[in-house]
């Protein structure tokens, strides 16, 4: 759906094509069904697998394909307008994924990576509570170690994948005490006793997404299942975070993008007055303001991307580029809903839904007023 650019070399624009036939085969004619259950069918991960579109960067040895993160780019790119439906995929393809490959034992990788490339098992984290919004040091979870296991009990909620995933990351403080230096990462196993998975939980918009609540009772979870080092939690989530932020930033823009696509033919074929919509002035300015805008975020969105190609991505600029591209998402899909019209407000609209869908982009990843502060501490 997104302009291609000197950024994405020929193989990737193959694997764009890849990814645009399957949202429009395999996902797009499922949406509304999975609206109406509240969740997508987790079959379609297998699907995804079998077509190579998952967990990009995990190496050969694990039965990846050993790309680079640009695929996971593109396929955020082309599922945007699809109820970003990208971001379970990424969720998995390469939050869960990442964290696995940069501080799993071989043995976790062993275990989880080969059927996470083939879609069998699908990963999420948990890091939400009900009480901790943003705020990872105030996490309440908690995890002791008795004879060889951890102990782990604790609730979460607004998890991505969690009513279908088969390992979910939990974010757990082991040491009561240590703050920051008390808080560790278990890759738990969702079959295991004592885990247990809520109903997906009714949102306005993302409908077909599965966004829900996990609980832990008295889970038993093998020592070996800690995530690197104990303590060192905290550390690892602040490392990972740049490149999740940006991921919504990337699918910010491309629903943007997709949002002004859909008006600007919407406006050359609807009549007011004698005459087609965008011959308004007032259209037509609309839409100068908002294709520039479109473009400025997406050159943000692709230098941010060639700094994490290079290594050179800080938090900073990630939390700039979450904040103010989901800011952006916001106000185009709104343009384009009054640019619409009436029609812009029925359910069965393409515009309709991605102006609901684009609400959360602001909320999750960290609220943008968290990403302000973030900056700001640095100003």
């Amino acid at each position: 759906m997104t302009q291609t650019s000197e950024l994405y070399r020929p193989d990737h624009e193959l694997f764009r094509d890849s990814v645009r036939r399957f949202m429009a085969e395999r996902v797009g004619p499922r949406l509304e069904a999975w609206a109406e259950r509240g969740c997508f069918d987790p079959a379609i991960f297998r699907e995804a697998g079998a077509l190579g579109l998952l967990c990009p960067t995990v190496p050969e040895s694990l039965g990846g394909p050993g790309a680079d993160l640009l695929y996971s780019a593109v396929l955020l790119e082309e599922a945007a307008p699809y109820s970003n439906f990208g971001l379970s995929l990424t969720m998995h393809s390469e939050i869960v994924t990442n964290y696995l490959l940069h501080f799993a034992s071989p043995q976790l990788q062993a275990q989880w990576l080969p059927r996470m490339v083939t879609g069998e098992a699908i990963g999420a984290l948990a890091m939400t509570e009900p009480d901790g919004g943003s705020d990872v040091k105030a996490i309440r979870t908690h995890a002791v170690l008795e004879d060889g296991h951890f102990r782990l009990n604790g609730a979460k909620t607004f998890i991505s994948n969690a009513t279908t995933c088969d390992l979910v990351i939990v974010v757990a403080r082991t040491e009561p005490d240590a703050g920051a230096r008390g808080i560790s990462l278990l890759v738990v196993d969702t079959t295991l006793p004592g885990v247990r998975k809520g109903q997906p939980l009714k949102k306005i918009g993302l409908k077909s997404q599965d966004t829900g609540e996990l609980f832990f009772e008295d889970v038993r979870v093998p020592a070996d299942q800690l995530l690197g080092e104990r303590g060192q939690g905290f550390v690892y989530l602040m490392k990972e975070l740049p490149w999740e932020r940006l991921q919504i930033a990337v699918s910010a823009v491309a629903a943007a993008e997709d949002a002004y696509r859909q008006t600007l033919a919407y406006v050359r074929d609807r009549r007011a007055f004698g005459q087609a919509v965008a011959d308004f002035q007032h259209t037509r300015f609309l839409l100068a303001e908002l294709k520039t805008e479109i473009r400025i975020g997406r050159t943000f969105v692709e230098r941010c991307l060639a700094d994490l190609m290079a290594g050179r991505l800080d938090a900073q600029a990630a939390s700039m580029a979450k904040y103010w591209c989901s800011d952006l998402q916001g106000r185009v899909v709104d343009a384009c809903v009054q640019l619409h019209g009436g029609y812009g407000f029925m359910a069965e609209v393409p515009i309709g839904r991605a102006y609901v869908d684009a609400r959360a982009q602001r909320i999750y990843g960290g609220t943008n007023e968290i990403m302000k502060e973030l900056i700001a501490r640095d100003l």
